[in-house]
């Protein structure tokens, strides 16, 4: 066992903890990172995730939106971001499939027969924007308290903007919802931002699905999500290479298996085992694992509800509206099976234990903005990336038999996207060269073994509004940052920190500001 000082140790080398790292290297601390993996990156990675197919998947997370430019540019970090030319897709259950909203340049509203929810639509989000377009500059500053937001919101401002903070923060969003649109399509495409990840119903008086309504529409003040260019694990690369480049010391393949509150972090390397003291400790784990390795209670965590199936296509599917190309329908978001009534009924299945059936769904295809992850075979012959991710999948449903619910929610997923198409997507799949159809399916068991992402929650636990409760107290600068713990050494640079979810480099941001002024 070899004993060492550093400023600071990261613990886990996701997106956060590089960003941590960069941050504290650039201002000359002397910074280790511990990742247990043999690569950085966490959830935000690349991968050939089909045998013999040379196609860069982003196996976990795969969109950008609350990652800042002003991030990106304290760093260095050669990121590229890249706009979808479409905002989404919708196919009309009630037609099958037949006819369908698309938003983008020229909106369909008309040919659902909701052409009187148009200009609702576009003005419910104007807004929304006048809350997010000032929230969005404070995440990277010290917390307020909910009432100093509030003020600092309001001020200057008339009554729409007081009445949109009372839709969007203290009022459940789902009556915000029906309140501005009448189309049950329409409704849906609106709530499905506030129950991704996150198990609630529209109208769950606790207000988590209007948290998780906020952080989607929150980023750049816009909501607007891009494609990272060469795919997720580009990000995770130029955050490691921009930390690296300021002195950061990363070690992969560095299990951490205790904590102490005085800064003492215990890991198993290269077959022994270390120890090493800091002045800081940033967790990039979520709060129940750092709880274990401080041989602490777990806290109580909400369990992740999402499904996420990767697909690898020959070409893309035909579909039943004959007014909309494939590349219209899958050049933004495609939802599948999620109107409002869809989405109320799948968690009432959900709640029950059931999976639900139609499973709502929504697709993204990577390749058709970014043909940079597929080889230029692949690209010439037509090929695309798929990824679906479904909701109301509860981490309860796994427990029992991880694989057998797999299979289960494959099917799901397939059953629901080939109810819109005109072809069963089955008959699109490339096969990899052992012959095997290119289906890779993750679910939230699969995100706790793998990524440490306790109950396969990809927030870390629940999301929490970006301000501080009244009645928090704002007096250390951890808590100020939003990223303290029980111990003063200790402090949360992930996920789990409050404005800490999504691929954002927020957490990390934030740690190594409390870093720097404690």
């Amino acid at each position: 066992m070899t004993e060492e000082a550093l400023d600071a140790v990261i613990i886990g080398g996701g997106h956060n903890g590089l960003v941590a790292a960069a941050y504290l290297a650039r201002a000359g601390r002397r910074v280790r990172v511990l990742e247990r993996l043999d690569h950085v990156g966490g959830a935000a990675v690349s991968a050939h995730a089909f045998d013999g197919v040379d196609a860069r998947l982003s196996r976990y997370s795969y969109l950008v939106s609350l990652l800042p430019q002003r991030l990106i540019d304290d760093l260095g970090a050669r990121i590229r971001l890249t706009r979808r030319r479409y905002s989404s897709y919708t196919p009309d259950p009630a037609t099958s499939g037949a006819t369908g909203l698309l938003i983008g340049p020229k909106p369909t509203f008309d040919a659902i027969g909701a052409g009187t929810d148009a200009a609702a639509f576009a003005d419910f989000y104007r807004r929304c924007a006048l809350i997010t377009t000032r929230i969005w500059p404070t995440l990277l500053q010290p917390l307020r308290s909910r009432s100093a937001m509030r003020r600092d919101v309001l001020r200057g401002q008339g009554a729409e903007t007081a009445a949109a903070w009372e839709a969007l923060i203290e009022q459940p969003i789902g009556a915000a919802i029906t309140a501005a649109v009448s189309h049950d399509l329409v409704r849906g495409v609106m709530a499905t931002d506030a129950l991704i990840g996150t198990f609630a119903g529209i109208d769950d008086p606790t207000l988590i699905q209007n948290v998780c309504f906020l952080y989607h529409l929150i980023g750049g003040g816009t909501g607007e999500w891009d494609v990272p260019v060469g795919g997720m694990g580009a990000v995770s690369g130029a955050l490691a290479a921009a930390a690296a480049g300021f002195g950061a010391e990363i070690i992969t393949g560095a299990d951490v298996y205790a904590v102490s509150p005085d800064g003492e972090v215990r890991y198993r390397h290269g077959g022994s085992t270390r120890r090493v003291t800091a002045e800081r400790v940033l967790a990039n784990v979520t709060p129940a694992v750092l709880a274990g390795l401080l041989g602490e209670p777990a806290p109580e965590t909400a369990p992740g509800a999402q499904v996420k199936v990767n697909l690898m296509l020959r070409r893309l599917p035909r579909l039943r509206d004959e007014r909309i190309t494939p590349e219209q329908a899958f050049g933004g978001t495609f939802h599948i099976n999620e109107t409002f009534s869809q989405l109320a009924g799948a968690y009432e299945h959900a709640a029950a234990g059931r999976v639900p059936d139609p499973l709502p769904c929504e697709i993204y295809c990577h390749s058709l903005t970014d043909p940079s992850i597929l080889s230029d075979d692949l690209r010439a012959s037509g090929a695309h990336t798929l990824t679906v991710f479904g909701l109301h999948t509860p981490h309860s449903l796994t427990l029992k038999d991880p694989d057998r619910v797999r299979d289960r929610l494959t099917s799901a997923v397939l059953n629901s996207l080939n109810s819109v198409l005109a072809e069963p997507v089955q008959d699109v799949l490339l096969e990899d060269v052992a012959g095997r159809l290119c289906i890779e399916t993750k679910t939230t068991a699969d995100l706790e073994q793998a990524l440490g992402m306790t109950a396969g929650n990809i927030f870390h636990g629940a999301l929490r509004w970006p301000f501080a409760e009244d009645d928090v107290p704002l007096e250390t600068a951890a808590q100020r940052w939003g990223v303290a713990t029980g111990h003063d050494r200790i402090l949360l640079c992930g996920s789990g920190s409050v404005r800490g979810g999504a691929v954002s480099g927020i957490g990390g941001h934030n740690a190594a500001m409390a870093v720097l002024e404690g």
